[in-house]
């Protein structure tokens, strides 16, 4: 199977390191290849949202502690980003998020039930540029009908980039897949209560354009 992102060594804190060895055990779910009870890693009803790819998880960890009433479920695979999540977790004392480590297209396939979900995010993701690549970029059919089926009736996907290409791509490949509904003409108005990154700053100061796409389900 063609994977959407590669392993990259990235440096390893010893913050991170003594993050991810202290809290794995608490807030890392396990990859299984059975549905997941949200009900039970929560320890609640709440409204689930599953980020994909959370890099350093800054912004994952923003929104969780702005919105306590409602559960996150990141899915990632760089561990120093996962570490640097767990750190956030412990700084802030958040109890709503859990963490899966692991290939997103098989956790959304194998672990996610249909209809589970109020949101999915995904800020950022690898635009694999070249074009001998874009069979690499996660936002295209058939991955996006499994992400629609995941999402309750009127819960929302809602991706951002900053490079163009991508952003016309998945713009694309979003309004063809079933059972989504462009909640905008076109891309979408930046959404306020999503914090801006690091990384997105340089890519500003770089003068590289930020697309936004926010799709309904039905």
């Amino acid at each position: 199977m063609t994977k959407s992102y590669v392993l990259r060594a990235g440096r390893f804190t010893a913050a991170q390191r003594r993050a991810y060895d202290t809290l794995a055990g608490t807030f890392i779910v396990p990859f299984e290849e059975e549905q997941i009870c949200f009900e039970k890693i929560f320890g609640n009803a709440g409204a689930v949202t599953a980020e994909i790819g959370f890099g350093m998880g800054i912004s994952t960890a923003a929104i969780a502690e702005a919105n306590p009433e409602k559960n996150y479920l990141g899915i990632e695979v760089h561990r120093p980003g996962i570490g640097r999540l767990l750190w956030e977790i412990e700084k802030r004392s958040l109890s709503n998020i859990r963490i899966i480590e692991h290939d997103a297209v098989e956790v959304m396939e194998q672990m996610i039930p249909p209809g589970s979900l109020e949101a999915i995010h995904i800020f950022f993701p690898d635009p694999w540029p070249k074009k001998r690549h874009h069979k690499r970029r996660l936002i295209q059919r058939p991955f996006t009908e499994t992400l629609a089926k995941r999402l309750r009736p009127g819960g929302y996907l809602y991706m951002v980039t900053d490079w163009e290409d991508y952003g016309s791509h998945a713009l694309a490949e979003l309004t063809f897949t079933a059972r989504l509904r462009n909640a905008y003409e076109g891309f979408a108005s930046p959404q306020s209560w999503r914090p801006r990154t690091k990384f997105e700053q340089k890519g500003l100061a770089k003068n590289l354009a930020v697309r936004e796409l926010y799709f309904l389900a039905e």
